[in-house]
């Protein structure tokens, strides 16, 4: 008779390993679920300031740090766009110094259009001023939206392509 209640025992035991390791096993894959999405959630918001950062860039110019200023641009893109800044880059700096260029921009919103791992695109809205200093002629203000595709390179986001939008 003592070996009859030896067996339900076991059979308990068993049971509630059995439960146990259920449980650690889904308590495991809970953690993981959570850190796939914060550092999803991370990359989310690196991408938006990424992309907010390089409109504040494309944005700021003056003709009394251009050099510094377009730098700036480079650092923050890769790519075709880096490419096509690259190819502008005298033209640019020309135009600012020559007409003694003050542009302030404000970044407006950014929103996250889609995203994988290595990719996003990003909307960008940002309002801009720009003056000529020593000009008589009023500032002027105006109004930017982007789509702005980004790429992750070393584990850090840069602007692709940009994309005037309406």
């Amino acid at each position: 008779m003592a070996g009859l209640g030896a067996r339900p025992a076991r059979i308990l035991i068993a049971a509630l390993s059995g439960v146990l390791a259920v449980l650690v096993g889904t308590g495991v894959w809970i953690a993981a679920q959570a850190r796939d999405e914060q550092g999803r959630s991370g990359d989310r918001q690196a991408a938006l300031a990424a992309a907010g950062e390089h409109a504040k860039n494309l944005m700021s110019l003056d003709h009394k740090s251009v050099d510094a200023d377009v730098r700036r641009i480079l650092d923050t893109s890769t790519g075709a766009a880096k490419k096509e800044y690259e190819a502008n880059l005298g033209k640019l700096r020309n135009t600012t110094l020559e007409n003694k260029v003050v542009q302030h921009g404000v970044l407006r919103a950014t929103g996250l259009v889609s995203m994988t791992a290595t990719t996003a695109r990003v909307l960008v809205v940002a309002d801009v001023e720009i003056r000529w200093e020593g000009s008589r002629s009023a500032p002027q203000e105006r109004y930017y939206r982007w789509q702005m595709d980004l790429t992750k390179s070393g584990g850090q986001w840069l602007v692709s392509k940009v994309v005037q939008v309406p």
